[in-house]
């Protein structure tokens, strides 16, 4: 018989007894992100993730989170007001500030963006009425060839650029 072997086996003994008796890992939170990934922390969630997106809570979370909501409702039920009319707390004010202003800033976002194609489609029609001018003038038109000479364009190529130019001008001159 081996000698080491009453030695390794206490040795694994106090190895699981050491891992049977540790702490319970401290509280996890499990929530989808905006990307859809699931993510585990011991930390709490960002602000920005909502609460239909945490999947899990710490247990004194979990029963702290059921005890205020069950308190929001009996408030909002003694009142005679709806839940979403009781009083928020001041993490709940400020994420609906924060939300508040996000969709403003959204609202700004889509308001530049519709004033910058306005813009384009302003700056298009102008250009359109003035080539169209140029063609319905009878002037001739001279274009540079891709070997860089001068051409002038004969009739068929007038009606056909007069032609673009009416369909950009019924399309962007609203």
């Amino acid at each position: 018989m081996d000698r080491r072997s009453p030695t390794r086996s206490l040795l694994w003994l106090a190895a699981t007894l050491t891992v049977l008796a540790a702490p319970p890992a401290f509280a996890q939170w499990k929530w989808k992100d905006a990307q859809g990934r699931v993510t585990v922390s011991d930390l709490p969630p960002p602000r920005s993730v909502p609460d239909k997106d945490i999947l899990q809570r710490p247990e004194a979370q979990r029963r702290a989170a059921t005890a205020a909501a069950a308190e929001a409702a009996s408030a909002a039920g003694t009142a005679g007001a709806s839940p979403a009319a009781a009083a928020s707390s001041p993490v709940d004010k400020d994420l609906e500030a924060k939300k508040r202003a996000a969709e403003q800033e959204r609202a700004a976002k889509a308001k530049a963006e519709e004033d910058k194609l306005s813009a384009q489609r302003a700056e298009n029609c102008r250009r359109a009425r003035q080539h169209l001018a140029a063609l319905d003038s009878g002037q001739r038109i001279v274009r540079m060839n891709d070997k860089g000479e001068r051409e002038f364009i004969d009739d068929a190529q007038r009606a056909n650029e007069s032609r673009r130019a009416r369909d950009v001008i019924a399309s962007e001159c609203r």
